[in-house]
């Protein structure tokens, strides 16, 4: 959605801003109702006013089986006439208790409903974790054939999602393989999928700056680039860090609350200390 009934207003100020949407890269994700309630009425006011600055909105932890076929429509509605795309989140790690005939038909639920991206998980549940890889690609190829967009999860740390803290119990808490981590996600790139969504638990997610996994964060990048990866990156420092030392461009999860934030620091607007890094500063 661009701004519309005038110029950008002060835009003499030499600030960035965002490219036309559909944006191939710098795509900016924001988690819609699960830790909040994130009400139609709400989503809609808030992509009237930043939805240009945002890609899409996924329905977290199956939340958008809560509503009525009804209400999903209309939210749906509304991102699409923002310009945003929906995603289910990872739900299908749920549905997968019910078998191949509930995931099956689960996808054919989310085209019918006109979701465009469905998220493959498998780091919540060890069980789907250890599930085969070439099940996990069978279910991305399925999205594919259906006509939507495929975006699976992978995880460093099993167990991972729904808020999962590692704070507290660092025992307890079990690391992959890096190199298996690495081959799942080549997997589902030769698989066609459309992104990788990287959890941050594990990664940086309730860890201090020193502890957060950027080996594992330079290993991806140094295989697929950052083109075809998402990091989820709600937390201020962590999304202020990707913007930093990997691109502007960057794709990201973040919350909704966040947008603004987000966008002011992503674009120069305020919040970095380099905006006036090396520069001469005087009113004269």
């Amino acid at each position: 959605m661009e701004l519309s009934g005038s110029r950008r207003i002060f835009d003499f100020v030499s600030t960035g801003h965002p490219k036309p949407k559909p944006r191939e890269t710098g795509v900016i994700e924001v988690r819609g109702p699960y830790y909040s309630a994130v009400t139609s009425d709400y989503l809609n006011a808030l992509l009237d006013d930043w939805g240009e600055y945002i890609d899409g909105l996924k329905f977290a932890g199956g939340s958008f089986s809560l509503l009525t076929e009804k209400k999903l429509k209309e939210y749906i509605k509304i991102c699409h006439e923002h310009g945003i795309f929906v995603d289910t989140g990872g739900w299908v790690e749920r549905v997968l208790v019910d078998g191949k005939e509930a995931v099956d038909k689960y996808i054919e639920e989310c085209k019918r409903f006109g979701i465009d991206i469905v998220e493959v998980s498998s780091g919540m549940a060890p069980e789907v974790m250890n599930m085969p890889i070439e099940d996990k690609v069978k279910i991305v190829k399925k999205i594919k054939m259906a006509g939507l967009k495929p975006k699976p999860e992978v995880s460093m740390m099993i167990g991972a999602g729904a808020g999962t803290h590692i704070s507290g119990y660092e025992e307890e808490i079990k690391y992959r393989d890096i190199e298996d981590f690495i081959k799942e996600t080549r997997a589902y790139l030769d698989a066609g999928a459309h992104l990788i969504m990287i959890e941050s638990e594990g990664l940086t997610e309730d860890l201090p700056p020193e502890k957060w996994r950027l080996d594992v964060i330079k290993r991806l990048l140094d295989e697929f680039g950052y083109e075809k990866l998402m990091f989820e990156s709600s937390d201020p420092p962590v999304f202020k860090w990707y913007l930093k030392n990997v691109s502007k461009d960057v794709n990201l999860f973040i919350d909704h609350s966040q947008i603004v934030e987000f966008t002011a620091w992503k674009y120069g607007l305020w919040g970095d200390p380099d905006i006036w890094k090396g520069k001469k500063i005087s009113y004269s």
